[in-house]
Parts: C-alpha cells; sequence; structure tokens
C-alpha cells in the first residue's frame, strides 16, 4: 500500500513560534493548554516543565513563575488580572489571533455590531468577543444568523480556523441585510493551504488518517473536508487508535495533520502504518 502525504499539513507558523517560546522558557505555566494536542503538551510538561493552568493563584504562590499566553489568546479582563497581578507576562498569541482582536475592539469603538463567524466555546472566539466594547454576536452558520437582530453598521471576522466557504455564505447573508458591511478575512493562510491539500487528497485516496487533538477545530476540519471525498476517512491523536482493518484492500493510505500536530507524532503514525501494512 502506498503512504501520500498532503502537500500541506501540520504545524503553522503561530503554533512554531509558541512551541519554541515555551521550549526556551522552560518552568513556567501557560493559561489554558498552549495549543490543542494533548502529546504535545505532555511533551512540553515532561521534557521542559512546562505546565498548564487555569488558576490564576498559582502564581501568587510562585511570583517567579512566568505566565505564558496560549496560541488562542485569552479573554481580555483575564490578561488585565495578569497584569495587575504584577506576573510576567510572555505573549505566545498567534499573530493571526491578534488580528481579530483589533479588529474587534476598533470596529467596535467605532460603533459597528461585531458578528463573529465561528465556535462561540473555542478559545480563540471567547478572546476575540471580549475585545467588542458593546455585545458581540457570535454564529456558527447562516441559520444562527438569522435569529439575530442586525444593525444597519456590521463588521465581521472569523476564526481563524473555519472554512472560507461557510465564511462566505455568512458574509452573503449580511450583505442582503444591512446597509454597510465591513468584512475581514481572519482565516489564516495556512488553514486555506492545508484544506485545499486535503481535498485535493481525499479525492484520490482510499483511506485517509487525519491526525491531530480531538478538541482542535482545524483538524475536525480537515476531517469534514477528507470525508466529503474519502469515506474511510479517519480522526486520530496518536498511533494506538489505528485499526488494522481500516488498512484491507486498501491502495493508497493518505495522510494529513491539524495545525497543532508535530512532525514527531506524524512519524510515529507513519512508523505504525507500515507495520500493519507488511
Amino acid at each position: 500500500m502506498e503512504i501520500k502525504l498532503a502537500k500541506s499539513y501540520g504545524f503553522c507558523f503561530g503554533v512554531k513560534r509558541a512551541i519554541k517560546i515555551a521550549e526556551e522558557l522552560k518552568d513556567a505555566s501557560t493559561i489554558g493548554p498552549l495549543i490543542h494536542n494533548n502529546e504535545e503538551i505532555n511533551r512540553l510538561k515532561n521534557d521542559f516543565n512546562v505546565a498548564t493552568t487555569k488558576d490564576f493563584k498559582e502564581f501568587q504562590a510562585n511570583p517567579t513563575k512566568k505566565a505564558v499566553i496560549r496560541t488562542h489568546g485569552i479573554e481580555k479582563q483575564d490578561l488585565e488580572v495578569l497584569k495587575e497581578m504584577d506576573v510576567e507576562i510572555v505573549n505566545a498569541t498567534c499573530p493571526y489571533v491578534t488580528n481579530p482582536q483589533n479588529i474587534v475592539k476598533n470596529m467596535s469603538e467605532e460603533g459597528y455590531q461585531i458578528v463573529i463567524f465561528g465556535d462561540e466555546k473555542h478559545p480563540e472566539v471567547k478572546g476575540v468577543k471580549s475585545y467588542s466594547t458593546s455585545e458581540a454576536i457570535v454564529v456558527a452558520n447562516v441559520e444562527e444568523l438569522q435569529q439575530k437582530h442586525i444593525k444597519r453598521k456590521v463588521a465581521i471576522v472569523s476564526q481563524t480556523t473555519k472554512k472560507v466557504s461557510e465564511f462566505e455564505k455568512v458574509v452573503c447573508y449580511l450583505l442582503n441585510h444591512a446597509k454597510e458591511v465591513r468584512v475581514f478575512n481572519t482565516i489564516c493562510n495556512a488553514t486555506f493551504e492545508n484544506q485545499d491539500a486535503v481535498r485535493e487528497l481525499s479525492s484520490e485516496a482510499d483511506i485517509m488518517i487525519i491526525i491531530g487533538g480531538k478538541n482542535s477545530s482545524n483538524t475536525k476540519e480537515l476531517y469534514n473536508i477528507s470525508k466529503l471525498s474519502c469515506h474511510d476517512s479517519y480522526h486520530i491523536e496518536n498511533e494506538s487508535e489505528l485499526q488494522a482493518k481500516w488498512f484491507d484492500g486498501k491502495k493508497l493510505c493518505g495522510i494529513s495533520a491539524g495545525a497543532s500536530t508535530p512532525d514527531w507524532i506524524i512519524e510515529k503514525i507513519i512508523s505504525k502504518i507500515k507495520e500493519i501494512c507488511v
């Protein structure tokens, strides 16, 4: 059986930057998971003593402990609490996430109603929403938007890992229901590239393995796209989840990975697939 990697996959710029920051700091705590990949979080904890916390009291007990802001960012009010505690803050927020935070702040101050396309429970979206000076609307699709009151002036941003085709549908609805719409395409370039690559590969593969954290939004999107063209698509975090029966009679196995998936996990999974298919 042939194994073929997508043309674009794995670690994005923002994740690489955050991992490097965490490794160089050592003995620090991230506010929430640094990235959405449990395997990599455990590696940072074991090899570099980088812990994960939601309890700010930890920094009061240990004033020398550095507080690392995760790639998804944190809510504005939490950042202000940390600053008041006089904690040393290291900001590992992805610049592609900082961008919509600034847009939401500026547009809301100018009187625009803020619409955020994304998952309301996702930490990135919670953080972006917190920068609005007025009540912001978060919607996952057009159907949810139809239930909202749309004002005359609207500014819309997107969660960085969403599908552009779905973002376009929400934008089109706004264009037909508001007098002025400011559109900011804040979907990350790496998201575009990874999604296009998995779309292409899944159209020729007879099995697809999508690697990434089960809580990773961008990995879920890759899996959903893959499933459209390749019925036998599987989303896994590590090699222990692989099942031999998946590969029976398969000729081409396509592999892609989310933006928070390191190469060492991908390599272990490829090695396991080769063992299974010997």
